[in-house]
């Protein structure tokens, strides 16, 4: 096992692979741009298999207590009528069987003090520059001026990763496709108790609980010139996304107001081919497999892959051996995530069989819950 390590990017998949580091004994420092270390964006949704990362990174309790843990889904026409909805699931499932959601900075808070209590160091409002290889080592160059030198770096730097860059800088830019995704935090009517889908129309609208009084919402429609929207414009453009939406939306719809915390963005994908890693600097997460919302597991993937990198190490002392079988071990699942997601918004854009959608949704969320 590495004796030490360095983690570029503090967000989700950053802060899962140094807990999972630190857990294994390996001195871990974790650095971040952002000096004030927030995190941006609305809610989340968690499907079975993020539960289940959280659950290996000793989390899981305070995800179901400061966020909402069920199970089941239930689909509504654009009128709100029930179509389908799943039957009421057994207590005491196993994570990997449940779902839910969370305010993403609720999250980021329950992981920062994870980090805190594993004795992480952090270092904010600093960057990685430049990586030396130095034979049994990497020194690297941060922002401030000052060098680390460490047995391994992992960079979770986002879809936007200079990591990335440095590393491959021929590898294509994350590619828009051609959908924005809006997110709205708003209250929560008593009858939504599990993750709602209005399916039906132009435009697909999802409801997820994130606590006792709040939920989730998500708009996707179709923007192929992908349009900017001024912050003044955000709630407007959401109440005419929602406008002729029936069931729980009109209540919601009505309480939007200056409070309402919205979040809007284009979709992009990206999926680095093998290795993820060069020398001894390894990518994981959006920095490598960047996918669009469809499968809510790009959080899960990104926790996934510091769990499975920690195991790998764990197995031998020969990075030339463990980043290989890292990468090896991943990359089916990330495409698979990856590829489903942006073929599901392709047939939501050109209004296509929405049976093979949800029969493609369902298989690889089925495909989610075997072991990583």
């Amino acid at each position: 096992m590495i004796g030490t390590a360095l983690i570029v990017g503090g967000g989700v998949g950053g802060m899962g692979a140094a807990i999972a580091l630190a857990q294994r004994g390996v001195a871990v420092e974790l650095i971040d741009i952002d000096p004030d270390w927030r995190a941006y964006g609305a809610g989340i949704s968690v499907t079975g298999m993020s539960l289940r990362a959280f659950d290996e990174l000793g989390i899981f309790d305070q995800v179901k207590e400061r966020g909402f843990v069920g199970s089941g889904i239930r689909l509504r026409n654009t009128q709100g009528a029930v179509m389908m909805e799943t039957p009421e699931a057994p207590e005491n499932l196993d994570p990997v069987d449940c779902s839910g959601g969370i305010m993403r900075p609720v999250l980021h808070s329950i992981m920062q003090e994870k980090v805190k209590e594993a004795g992480i160091a952090v270092t904010l409002g600093v960057e990685a520059t430049a990586f030396d290889e130095m034979g049994d080592g990497v020194r690297v160059s941060l922002s401030d001026g000052t060098e680390r030198d460490v047995d391994l770096v992992v960079a979770s730097d986002g879809v936007q990763s200079k990591t990335r860059k440095m590393l491959f800088p021929d590898v294509p830019k994350p590619k828009f496709t051609g959908q924005g995704c809006w997110r709205i935090v708003a209250d929560r009517p008593e009858g939504v108790d599990r993750t709602e889908m209005y399916l039906g129309g132009p435009i697909k609208l999802g409801l997820n609980p994130i606590s006792n009084d709040k939920l989730y919402a998500f708009i996707l429609e179709h923007v192929p010139d992908n349009p900017w929207y001024e912050e003044d414009d955000l709630i407007p453009q959401v109440e005419r996304l929602l406008e002729g939406f029936g069931g729980d939306v009109p209540e919601i719809r009505a309480n939007l107001g200056p409070d309402s915390m919205v979040n809007y963005r284009p979709l992009e994908w990206m999926l680095l081919p093998l290795p993820w890693h060069s020398g001894r600097v390894v990518l994981i997460g959006d920095a490598v497999h960047a996918t669009t919302p469809h499968m809510a597991s790009g959080a899960g993937l990104a926790v996934e892959d510091g769990l499975a990198l920690a195991d790998e190490l764990e197995k031998s002392d020969d990075l030339d051996a463990s980043l290989p079988a890292f990468g090896k071990r991943r990359f089916e699942r990330a495409r698979m995530v990856v590829e489903n997601s942006v073929r599901i918004g392709d047939i939501e854009m050109s209004g296509g069989d929405q049976m093979e959608a949800n029969k493609m949704l369902g298989g690889t969320m089925q495909k989610l819950k075997e072991a990583y």
